[in-house]
């Protein structure tokens, strides 16, 4: 995890502040490297997350992928899944194999903790109470407001 870590560092804030999720809540559920050939990565990791994340992860695993081969002479593959933050939480507790794991909310990434795959100190482990960036909610209303709700 430490090559992630210095792989971000010359990043923008917003995207080393993504990059903690990448590293801070990986779940040690790592499966063995491939074989090594041209054909297949040496090695392959598993990143879950949800779903609004599915394109910026793409991007971020691409330069990583990128940065590590050039670094290390070795091919990494970062396969994605994406669904529901809860539904995620849930495969993973229930044995996804997952190798990186950022979710939505707290409670998600708690359930994992307190199934034992991440830290129980895992939201004191960075700045920000481990939170790598927010979402900002909006809601949208129809022309004149009509039913009066505040803005």
């Amino acid at each position: 995890m430490t090559i992630l870590r210095r792989f971000f560092s010359s990043l923008s804030r917003v995207t080393v502040l993504v990059a903690v999720a990448l590293t801070g809540l990986a779940t040690g559920c790592s499966k063995p490297s491939g074989t090594g050939t041209a054909a297949t990565p040496s090695i392959e990791l598993l990143n879950v997350s949800y779903d609004p994340t599915r394109e910026l992860y793409k991007d971020i695993n691409t330069a990583f992928a990128k940065h590590y081969l050039a670094e290390h002479g070795t091919e990494v593959a970062i396969k994605q899944s994406h669904a529901a933050s809860g539904s995620q939480s849930r495969a993973v507790i229930d044995g996804l194999e997952a190798d990186v794991v950022t979710l939505a909310t707290w409670p998600d990434v708690e359930a994992i903790a307190k199934a034992g795959l991440v830290k129980a100190d895992w939201q004191h482990r960075f700045d920000n109470a481990s939170i790598p960036y927010h979402s900002v909610v909006v809601f949208v209303v129809r022309k004149g407001n009509p039913k009066a709700n505040a803005d």
